[in-house]
């Protein structure tokens, strides 16, 4: 056989793996409610030197506590047993889905997480103490957590807006999704469950880059 054919042929092998890894796309992670503690709030919540203790690690050094808490609204409406994420943070912070609001009778923005300033008010409650917030909850928008590798993969950087498609049982596309890049991240995109429950989506399907 001619070597540049068999040239030709490796290459069109070559590109035929590398198109069908790249359909697999990008890893689902489903976030149900829960919540960011300071370490000054984790301490008021379960008491003076308390640290957080970890029941699943999930990316870098991020993890899912066994500590859970209450959250209170200021119509005193109640969500009980709703989950610490470590490690804690500068700031103190809920994330709740579109759902929960309907509950709590609230009405907090869609947001990037940490960006808190006019987001709705909510009161924790541990077993210890209580905290109320002037300002912390939201309802987090859908988000890519992408490693540098793989962001020049997709020639994508931090912060970039991205559109995705899910085909499944109930085909989607979700719009102006954010990118955000860093080491000790882990390739996952992140919904909330109302988006999950409403597209047949569950941990661990993967969705497709549609476009920057």
């Amino acid at each position: 056989m001619d070597n540049n054919l068999q040239d030709m042929i490796a290459k069109a092998v070559v590109d035929i793996i590398k198109q069908k890894e790249d359909n697999k796309g990008i890893k689902v992670g489903v976030s149900a409610r829960h919540v960011h503690l300071s370490q000054e709030h984790l301490e008021i919540l379960f008491g003076k030197g308390h640290e957080l203790t970890v029941k699943k690690m999930l990316m870098g050094d991020q993890f899912a506590a066994e500590e859970c808490v209450t959250l209170v609204s200021p119509s005193l409406r109640t969500i009980e047993g709703v989950r610490v994420l470590g490690p804690v943070r500068k700031q103190s912070q809920v994330e709740i889905s579109r759902t929960d609001t309907f509950k709590l009778k609230v009405s907090p923005p869609v947001r990037p997480s940490g960006e808190l300033k006019g987001s709705a008010p909510m009161a924790l409650v541990g077993p210890k103490g209580s905290i109320f917030l002037n300002e912390g909850c939201i309802i987090a928008n859908r988000h890519i957590h992408m490693t540098p590798a793989e962001a020049e993969k997709y020639g994508i950087k931090d912060n970039d807006i991205v559109d995705v498609e899910i085909q499944n049982s109930k085909p989607t596309r979700f719009y102006n999704v954010q990118v955000r890049v860093r080491e000790d991240f882990n390739t996952e995109m992140h919904i909330d469950t109302d988006d999950a429950n409403a597209c047949a989506i569950k941990t661990g399907d993967r969705v497709v880059i549609l476009e920057k």
